[in-house]
């Protein structure tokens, strides 16, 4: 575009600045209507064609200024008809072949500058880099409701002047606003890690939030079932050095179903969970065996819990069921039904397959079927990257 100060007023700079960007190579292949114009006389358009572009009309609407600008222009991207009538972009200087080369080329010419105020104008932007080399397209970034956002991608002429333009001192501010200054290259880069971030903070998040949901679901539930699930628990002490968990299911058996056995071999006291009355349970077994309940000749100590005492031991029992649990579902799901106990050997829930069951539908005993629910990922939006497709404005506006 036109940079001639020392001879050049700032109107005719503007007005010659204009025109070139509408011939240029970043409007040019994209402007329907000037390319048709261009087919209909050798590639000339009529200076008051050209007034109808309401940029370049609110800059003047005397032909003599736009000749005169041209005139005086030194890029030699234009030419003026012999009647001064009509302008053209110079066959010396075509329009280049859009491949990979040239993207790549256009790529290593642009700047990225953020930091804008978002009531900047392009006039302020265009007044600001004058002198800083020669620029060929502005394009003012905007959201989807074409509110400038602050950033803006500069295309100068050559790569050269791009590597000069990132070395000045005085680009790091704009109206007291310090100003980001990043090569395309480095900008791109800048977002693509940004993403990768942003991906794994919300990947991290979604793991978070769905373990504290599972956690609120499971104490809501494990709340209800604590209120629900009373005089079911049988504690007994006693010398036990040859007992195991099989030992008291089949002392129970046809008395009461044993949910779980919370002990360990060679422990002098556990607990019983029953699926039902633990007393009745323990009448039934104490009256069939005599009116003394033994454990392989062993005098037992035994305790209906009632109380605190119960709530604590039944919050134990119902943890050791949801680490067996999960250690199961972790082994695809060979462990059994009973899970193991705190003691950690294997079977601890005795014969009994069953296990306790919550009653909602995120936490289970019995079974893995159910996942917690997947998290509904979130589509990143990039708020500062570039726009899929905007619509052509006059000079990048």
């Amino acid at each position: 575009m036109a940079e001639n100060p020392a001879e050049m007023s700032p109107l005719e700079m503007k007005v010659a600045r204009q025109i070139e960007y509408y011939f240029g190579d970043h409007n040019l292949p994209r402007d329907k209507f000037l390319k048709e114009q261009l087919q209909l006389d050798d590639g000339w358009v009529t200076l008051e064609l050209m007034l109808k572009f309401n940029r370049l009309k609110c800059l003047t609407t005397d032909t003599s200024v736009i000749v005169a600008s041209l005139q005086k222009s030194k890029t030699g991207l234009l030419e003026i008809s012999e009647d001064k009538t009509k302008v053209r972009r110079s066959p010396n200087k075509p329009l280049p072949e859009m491949n990979d080369e040239y993207r790549d080329t256009l790529k290593h010419k642009s700047v990225y500058i953020k930091g804008f105020p978002l009531e900047t104008t392009l006039d302020e932007i265009q007044e600001w880099l004058n002198g800083k080399g020669t620029v060929e397209n502005i394009q003012m970034r905007r959201n989807l409701q074409r509110q400038f956002k602050g950033s803006v991608f500069l295309c100068f002429d050559t790569e050269e002047a791009s590597k000069q333009f990132l070395e000045r001192s005085d680009i790091k501010s704009f109206k007291d606003n310090e100003m980001l200054v990043l090569s395309r290259e480095d900008y791109h880069a800048k977002k693509t890690e940004e993403r990768k971030q942003y991906k794994a903070e919300t990947k991290a998040k979604a793991k978070q939030d769905n373990e504290q949901l599972q956690k609120h679901a499971e104490e809501k539930e494990m709340g209800l079932l604590l209120d629900e699930k009373t005089g079911c628990l049988l504690k007994f002490s006693g010398e036990l050095q040859d007992v195991s968990r099989e030992d008291f299911h089949e002392l129970f058996s046809g008395h009461g179903k044993i949910k779980w056995v919370d002990f360990t071999r060679g422990a002098k006291e556990g607990t019983l969970l029953f699926d039902g009355n633990a007393k009745e349970a323990f009448d039934k077994a104490k009256e069939a065996n005599g009116g003394e309940l033994k454990v392989k000749d062993s005098s037992v100590t035994w305790e209906v819990l009632e109380g605190e005492e119960e709530k604590e031991t039944m919050k134990m029992i119902i943890e050791a069921q949801q680490e067996s649990f999960n250690r199961s579902k972790g082994k695809g799901g060979r462990g059994r039904g009973g899970g193991r106990g705190r003691g950690g050997r294997r079977g601890r829930g005795g014969r009994d397959r069953g296990g306790i069951q919550f009653k909602g539908k995120k936490t289970k005993f019995e079974s893995d079927e159910d996942e917690a629910p997947e998290v509904k990922k979130r589509e990143l939006e990039d708020a500062d990257g570039p726009a899929a497709k905007v619509p052509k404005t006059e000079n990048g506006s």
